[in-house]
């Protein structure tokens, strides 16, 4: 979700339980590298540095076989930074340090070399001109072999019962039974994080919807809404995406928009509240700092090979958002379940 989500979603201020592996182990550097970690965690006053404006202590060391990954909030980019950290450090040796940037200043950090990969991205045309083509500071890493794709969908038990609640031009005729609290007199259209980045108002307003956008404040309270509605069989409109675990447990179906077009995009790049279209659907791409790319070593290689399917990322996603287990040992269980997969990604 360009992911125009996913969303785009961007991340608060951070505690160490959020984030999906934070094992600091003191490695043998010097005393100022150390009181440079601890400086980073009290200014913060949580468990990790904000990349936003702080490098980690470990980025770019020259010489040492340390690896910085830039992870985001959402749990399929925590899916896929958690497997690439556990074969880095269990099958490669090498000292992975894991960190959450918003999604802009990411590219940022990249190309400064402040974080040394993108695992998951879903579209930044300007950063892609900017960074790669002009100042050729970030490389392309590959597909990383998952599909993105924003939309909006409401429960299959729904749309069972009205069928053509999935096509856009019907929406107003169910907005009575989509009203909540939060959306007053409209129907409510449930997104995930107000930082995300989505076209949803300007869809809603440019459609003339009968709905009020309602943010539920980030990916885990949208889930834990959506489950809460199916639970109780009511009826909901929610932004959402895929690959997504949830799936699994709350089946839903889009609803129908306009259809994407190129012009229409286009458009949306210039003038985000003209957008009167659906979202695209966009190969998930990786990103390595340009020189990390040419001297990252095997660290690198095996990032430009790591290629997986939406089915792989949702089993461990569910691992962990479900399941509550750690992101590590979600990879873990994975990795061990998967060899067939992984061990054609080493160098």
């Amino acid at each position: 979700m360009a992911r125009i989500r996913m969303p785009r979603p961007r991340i608060s201020r951070l505690r160490i339980s959020d984030l999906p592996i934070r094992s600091l182990p003191i490695r043998r550097k010097t005393a100022a590298a150390v009181v440079s970690a601890a400086a980073l965690l009290a200014a913060t006053g949580c468990g990790a540095a904000d990349m936003t404006k702080q490098a980690s202590p470990y980025a770019n060391a020259q010489g040492a076989k340390t690896v910085t990954l830039s992870v985001q909030s959402w749990v399929g980019a925590q899916a896929n930074v958690a497997v690439a950290q556990y074969l880095l450090e269990h099958e490669l040796g090498y000292r992975v340090d894991t960190v959450q940037v918003d999604e802009i200043p990411a590219w940022d950090a990249l190309s400064q070399g402040r974080v040394d990969a993108i695992m998951e991205d879903w579209g930044h045309p300007d950063q892609e001109q900017r960074y790669v083509k002009d100042k050729k500071t970030i490389a392309r890493g590959g597909d990383l072999g998952v599909t993105g794709h924003i939309g909006w969908y409401v429960p299959k038990y729904f749309a069972e019962a009205h069928p053509d609640v999935t096509d856009w031009k019907n929406l107003n005729k169910y907005a009575d039974q989509l009203r909540t609290a939060e959306s007053g007199s409209k129907g409510q259209l449930l997104d995930g994080s107000p930082s995300y980045i989505t076209n949803d108002k300007a869809l809603v307003k440019n459609l003339d919807l009968d709905y009020q956008v309602v943010f539920a404040g980030s990916e885990a309270a949208q889930i834990t809404q959506i489950k809460q509605f199916a639970k109780q069989k009511k009826p909901f409109l929610t932004y959402w995406y895929e690959p997504q675990w949830l799936f699994n447990q709350v089946p839903m179906v889009e609803v129908k928009l306009p259809a994407y077009t190129d012009a229409c995009g286009e458009k949306g790049t210039e003038d985000p509240e003209s957008v009167d279209c659906a979202y695209p659907t966009t190969p998930l791409q990786k990103f390595l700092n340009a020189d990390f790319e040419q001297k990252g070593g095997k660290a690198a290689e095996f990032l430009k090979k790591f290629k997986w399917t939406k089915e792989h990322q949702n089993e461990v996603s569910e691992l962990i958002a479900a399941d509550k287990l750690s992101p590590q040992e979600a990879a873990e269980r994975w990795v061990k379940e998967h060899p067939d997969v992984w061990k054609a990604w080493l160098p």
